[in-house]
């Protein structure tokens, strides 16, 4: 077992919003693949948001892949010139319109969404504490309505198909495993 060389490489990207690399690769048997392609879609930042009034704050929001209005946590992808946790912070404020400083962000950990054909690794973070003080700053793409949950209700919302998208289910069972306080009610 060993990691793949890359040959060649090449950006086939259909637009701005899907990008495709095609790859010539090396395999460890020494095997040519001439023709594997991956998305590098990049790194996500997640927060889970919890209220000075021991709430949690979800967005529910079109997600156009899918189809489908799903209910999820703060997130998106990692801004130019900005870390992820710069861009966890920027992306609770203009979601949700809560504004909060890096030091109020505990790291839960990394999952990684699709790593056969894509570089898409969502980082999630806790913050508590936090009160509505801002206003949110929505992308041309989003419309997003807030669900404001008490943390107990979230568990539920997961075993009855509310919330079914992977990586807000991760940061959801990290912050469980790490913080059950959060949830005794």
């Amino acid at each position: 077992m060993g990691k793949w060389q890359i040959l060649k490489e090449s950006d086939v990207s259909p637009s701005k919003w899907f990008p495709v690399l095609k790859h010539t690769v090396r395999l460890p048997n020494q095997s040519i693949i001439d023709d594997y392609f991956i998305s590098p879609m990049g790194n996500v930042a997640m927060v889970l948001p919890v209220t000075i009034n021991r709430e949690i704050v979800l967005v529910k929001q079109y997600k156009h892949g899918l189809g489908e209005v799903v209910i999820e946590l703060p997130a998106g992808f990692q801004q130019e010139g900005k870390t992820v946790e710069e861009s966890a912070l920027a992306e609770l404020e203009e979601e949700t319109g809560i504004r909060t400083t890096k030091e109020s962000l505990t790291f839960l950990g990394k999952v990684a969404n699709n790593p056969t054909k894509t570089f898409h690794v969502t980082h999630c973070y806790l913050a508590k504490d936090l009160e509505f003080n801002s206003s949110q700053n929505l992308e041309e793409t989003e419309g997003i309505e807030l669900v404001v949950v008490k943390p107990n209700e979230l568990v539920e919302m997961i075993k009855a198909g509310d919330i079914w998208v992977a990586d807000s289910i991760f940061a959801i069972t990290m912050a469980l495993f790490g913080h059950q306080y959060l949830f005794e009610c």
